[in-house]
């Protein structure tokens, strides 16, 4: 079943190998034909994680980033996209020699060097892949075939972890093991045995239900570990750890068992995450939190957790409420519902549906007082609306909506708009990680305590330098540029002016680690403590 928490699971247990003291990586594996997460519906996807080198990724290779406190590189992720580009390209270049180029084996072999060449890159004892989508599923055979050949080539160094989820329907009130049991047979049938079962379930797995898994899935009940629902997602290493999940693998993989486990710092985030302390309640103003009858929050999950990261430093206790700015276009809900939150974040995406329902969020939370984190366009649609209603340019706005706007405080660099009449989208994007100088003094500088930084963007569109001196002119500050001083990378408004109110071109979310908390979120979360 999709999102019953394989992306966790893999995390976790990598979490315990590096808790074990052993050096490790993770790999994400989508089998979409798209070559980069990129080009998908956020809403049917969820998040666009993005990494330093600027490769556009799956939210899971976000989790393998927090939970291991690491930084991965476009070689830990690959789609079916990915790999058939790659095969057909040495195809082409005749790198197979004439011989004939076929699905199997060398899609599969594709994938392996793929993999080796991502454990070799991070010098790692073990390499943890998950493998996207669902058992039974047409479209990841070749991955799956990809893993059968590595352990026909490596049986001592293979391990298979599968993760199955036990519904607990309420009208019988009985843990089922049925749909494990066809999953199990399933994944015989393209020549795996899972060497692991990680049972997910809303209640813990009891003894007899153990049994007949490891009867009927051919596993040693010792190994098959329950997982049931958690209050947080950091609980699930210690799960793991409680049911000895690390050694069990161990064993498997032919490592030396004789291993501490070093869990302290993780014990002690996961102890500030249940103290509580004061609320704090932030209101998370996007567009893109609708997937039919549903909320689907996971397309801003690297926000929600930055969040709750600072939170449990500054020790209070978090509750997040998702507003679709297009209930406050519409009607259907009043901008005056924000005064009932300790903070509004905004955070970011593309294109004009809900925008004027954000921008008058922003404008209500500006002139409220009200703690307020832009991000990407969320600080974008901040400048547009103190361009509008403080610079009183009534028409002002991005040329990404309105390109026939006279006053495009948000617009293409000149550099860009040459490839935008090629049609050549991809090189206008800023990805991955560029440096930035703040300016002293600043909300900015004091959050982090440093004069130089690097962050991580995903945007097309930039604050046209034209109207810059105007603006700032009218008391908006740009306190963090490129360093050639002609690109903004943060908008403030002056402390004496509003308590928090600063905007960010890039995503700090993305480097937002449980251990280490982003200082810009820290800095936010502190001021919505202070507001009553």
């Amino acid at each position: 079943m999709s999102g019953v928490g394989k992306g966790i699971a893999s995390s976790s247990i990598a979490k315990l190998f590096q808790a074990k003291g052993l050096k490790v990586t993770a790999l994400k594996i989508d089998p979409y034909i798209n070559v980069d997460a990129g080009t998908m519906n956020p809403t049917e996807h969820g998040e666009v994680f993005v990494l330093d080198d600027g490769d556009e990724t799956d939210q899971d290779m976000g989790n393998y980033e927090r939970f291991l406190d690491v930084s991965l590189s476009r070689i830990n992720y690959m789609t079916t996209g990915r790999v058939y580009q790659e095969v057909i390209r040495k195809e082409r270049n005749l790198e197979y020699k004439g011989k004939n180029v076929e699905v199997v084996p060398d899609i599969p072999l594709e994938v392996i060097r793929r993999i080796e060449r991502a454990a070799d890159n991070a010098k790692a004892e073990v390499t943890l892949i998950e493998v996207g989508g669902t058992i039974g599923e047409y479209q990841n055979i070749i991955f799956l075939e990809a893993a059968r050949i590595m352990k026909l080539k490596h049986p001592k160094d293979v391990a298979f972890v599968m993760v199955s989820f036990l519904p607990l329907p309420s009208k019988i009130g009985e843990m089922k093991t049925k749909p494990t049991q066809h999953a199990a047979r399933a994944l015989n049938s393209v020549g795996i045995q899972a060497d692991v079962i990680v049972a997910r379930s809303e209640a813990p797995l009891d003894e007899k239900r153990k049994e007949k898994i490891a009867t009927f899935c051919n596993v040693p009940a010792e190994r098959v570990i329950p997982a049931p629902d958690v209050k947080s997602i950091y609980d699930v290493p210690l799960n793991f750890e409680k049911y000895r999940l690390g050694e069990k693998l161990l064993e498997v993989l032919n490592l030396p068992k004789r291993r501490k486990t070093d869990l302290g710092d993780w014990k002690k985030l996961v102890r500030k995450s249940k103290n509580g302390g004061k609320e704090v309640k932030i209101a998370v103003v996007g567009k893109y939190f609708d997937s039919g009858a549903f909320v689907l929050s996971d397309v801003y999950i690297s926000v929600l957790e930055a969040v709750k990261f600072s939170a449990y430093q500054v020790g209070v206790k978090p509750k997040l409420t998702y507003i679709n700015s297009k209930d406050f276009e519409s009607g259907k809900l009043n901008v005056k519902i924000l005064s009932e939150y300790n903070g509004v974040i905004v955070p970011g995406g593309f294109g004009d549906r809900g925008v004027e329902g954000i921008i008058l969020a922003i404008k209500y939370v500006r002139e409220k007082k009200i703690p307020f984190l832009g991000l990407c366009y969320g600080m974008q649609l901040a400048v547009i609306e103190f361009a509008r209603n403080v610079r009183k340019w009534r028409d002002a706005h991005t040329v990404e909506i309105n390109s026939k706007t006279k006053h495009a405080v948000i617009d293409l660099m000149p550099e860009q708009k040459k490839h935008v009449k090629e049609a050549n989208y991809g090189a206008t994007m800023r990805l991955g990680a560029y440096p930035a100088n703040l300016k002293k003094g600043s909300l900015a500088h004091k959050a982090y305590e440093a004069n130089k930084i690097s962050e991580r963007h995903r945007h097309r569109f930039e604050v046209n330098p034209k109207f810059v001196s105007e603006l700032e002119a009218r008391g908006l500050i740009f306190s963090g540029k490129s360093p050639n001083g002609k690109l903004c990378e943060i908008a403030e408004l002056p402390e004496k002016i509003h308590p928090f109110f600063l905007g960010t071109q890039f995503h700090p979310e993305f480097k937002a680690r449980p251990l280490k908390p982003h200082p810009l979120f820290t800095a936010f979360v502190k001021a919505a403590k202070k507001r009553k």
